[in-house]
């Protein structure tokens, strides 16, 4: 690779904003995000926030079409354990997100690009930590693999 090439990869490289889905239960990981944002705690304006009534809806195959559709990271965020407005679908949702990383592994995707954390309404500042640091962890590992195109359509 010519040394043009290797600056241009660079430059491409350093540019890189991830995009990062987030799929937020409504009744606490949203309420979350929400108070993150009244309360004027900063975080990444290229994560797109997905309001589901539970985690335990967001199904695996949703989340692989968001990959497939150019996202770099998806976030999976819902109610504390034993605090599921739904009884277990926060379970559901640990199940499902320990299988598709098994799976993501299969098919070219670093697990590390698919992350589940129980968020209450009440946590705002943690909101905004935990999608500030999987956004960093996103950005250092590069766009995704999957997406063939520039044109993404997440």
């Amino acid at each position: 690779m010519s040394p043009k090439a290797k600056a241009g990869k660079k430059a491409k490289a350093e540019a890189f904003e991830p995009t990062v889905i987030v799929f937020a239960c409504n009744w606490c990981s949203y309420s979350g995000a929400d108070l993150a944002g009244t309360s004027r705690f900063q975080y990444p304006t290229n994560s797109r926030i997905i309001r589901v009534m539970c985690s335990g809806r967001v199904d695996p195959s949703i989340i692989m079409k968001a990959f497939r559709n150019g996202a770099d990271g998806v976030l999976v965020s819902g109610c504390h354990p034993a605090d599921c407005h739904y009884i277990n679908g926060n379970e559901k949702t640990e199940q499902r997100v320990k299988f598709l990383k098994r799976f993501m592994a299969q098919v070219g995707l670093d697990a590390r690009r698919l992350h589940l954390e129980w968020i209450s309404g009440s946590e705002g500042e943690k909101f905004a930590r935990v999608t500030t640091e999987f956004t960093d962890t996103i950005r250092e590992m590069g766009p995704n693999p999957l997406t063939t195109n520039d044109e993404a359509e997440v």
